[in-house]
């Protein structure tokens, strides 16, 4: 009998599901999809690589800190992709920004190949990593909950000596970290970091004024609350895919030519956001502690530019919203080396063949500058700037001069 009932509630289920209209059911999305949508884009790859979940354990060894465990002491992972090149060769770790992951970098993976051992993370509480509920409560715990957890990745991968690359919020963790650890980083790589902005007396009035608008009243405090882009992309259901898509055809386009991306591309990229953006909240709930609403930080890079240890290279597309002048006025405090380099707007050619088969021959011409995503938006300036970075540690393999002249499109600061 039991067996009967049990049979029924299932039918009547399945009988339910077929009901309920099919543009109603919520997208299911967890760790597993991620990982899935992970390799459906990096099977875009000519390069093999390695993916791995690598055990960072459940705190810091001696600590009891409540916001790192979350409520439990299950161990934590990180999702982690490394890409093998020539034995010897310098390696490159890439940390993502806020609201990406790792696969955001997957136009760089074959280039980056050619001269470094690549390794990208998934931050804790971001993509195919794991995401404990997050606990933090202040600035200083949630800076700690980042570069701990990394600092333990490090440990479990056994790395030193490294290249770190962060982008926007990846940068700000990156230079925290390396503030904290300069012992092992080579060379730090800051694309379009955030927390190097100040507020200018001509911003503070602008964002004053619109403070005290409906809109920025209604703003900030959905930013005060905690409220962020995910949780609108979750609250949609089945249509924050479409929201999804959306904004990935927008912000990148959709050619096949030049450096925008591809139907393919779009199509793979918008899968993989969707379900990083949709799954559990964890590390996106950072955002409130770390800056204020404007994206300023709570407390400025500025402050330690001058205790800084780590050879320093800032990238920045030319349309990239974060002011470059943050870097130029860390760079008066630095006593290391330090270059500021920006990424031109790119020069797309596409061909009229399918708009009027008649005049094949025109190519028509438009301009699109790099943005805050250079690496998507530009990824050939992109590698150029990277591997002219890292000049100097290349150095043995590529026979440049150590002190290099800028690879031409490039721009200095």
């Amino acid at each position: 009998m039991a067996e009967e009932g049990s049979s029924s509630a299932a039918a009547a289920e399945r009988k339910k599901r077929l009901l309920w209209p099919k543009v109603l059911r919520w997208k299911p999305t967890s760790t597993d999809h991620i990982i899935a949508s992970e390799k459906r884009l990096l099977s875009l790859l000519k390069t093999p690589y390695q993916q791995e979940r690598v055990d960072i354990g459940s705190c810091p060894p001696g600590s009891n800190i409540r916001w790192f465990r979350s409520s439990s002491n299950a161990p934590r992972f990180i999702n982690t992709v490394t890409f093998d090149s020539r034995e010897g060769s310098p390696t490159l770790v890439l940390v993502h920004g806020y609201g990406a992951s790792q696969g955001f970098f997957f136009r760089n993976f074959d280039a980056l190949a050619k001269h470094f051992k690549v390794i990208a993370i998934d931050q804790l509480g971001w993509g195919g990593s794991s995401r404990p509920d997050f606990k933090c409560k202040s600035t200083e715990e949630t800076e700690a909950w980042f570069i701990d957890s990394f600092e333990e990745w490090r440990k479990a991968k056994g790395l030193t000596n490294f290249i770190l690359l962060g982008h926007s919020f990846g940068g700000y963790v990156a230079s925290k970290y390396a503030h904290k650890h300069p012992e092992h980083i080579q060379h730090l790589i800051l694309v379009g970091p955030a927390g190097f902005a100040s507020e200018t007396e001509h911003q503070t009035e602008a964002l004053t004024r619109f403070r005290s608008t409906w809109k920025g009243v209604i703003i900030n405090h959905l930013w005060e609350s905690n409220f962020t882009p995910q949780k609108l992309i979750r609250g949609l259901g089945p249509w924050g895919k479409g929201l999804v898509r959306r904004y990935t055809s927008s912000r990148f386009g959709s050619y096949s030519e030049a450096s925008l991306l591809s139907e393919e591309e779009s199509r793979l990229l918008t899968d993989y956001m969707y379900h990083t953006l949709a799954a559990k909240a964890s590390g996106e709930l950072c955002l409130k502690y770390i800056f204020s609403f404007g994206a300023f930080p709570r407390v400025s890079l500025l402050q330690c530019a001058s205790k800084w240890k780590v050879p320093t290279t800032f990238v920045y597309g030319v349309g990239d919203w974060m002011n470059y002048q943050g870097a130029v006025a860390a760079r008066k405090k630095m006593k290391v080396p330090c270059e500021i380099i920006r990424v031109p707007q790119v020069v797309i050619l596409m061909s009229r063949d399918s708009m009027v088969p008649s005049f094949s021959c025109y190519i028509d011409c438009f301009y699109m500058q790099a943005g805050h995503f250079v690496f998507i938006d530009y990824p050939l300036a992109f590698h150029s700037a990277v591997v002219y970075a890292c000049r100097k540690i290349l150095l043995p393999e590529s026979g440049q001069d150590s002190a290099g002249s800028l690879p031409e499109g490039l721009i200095s600061v």
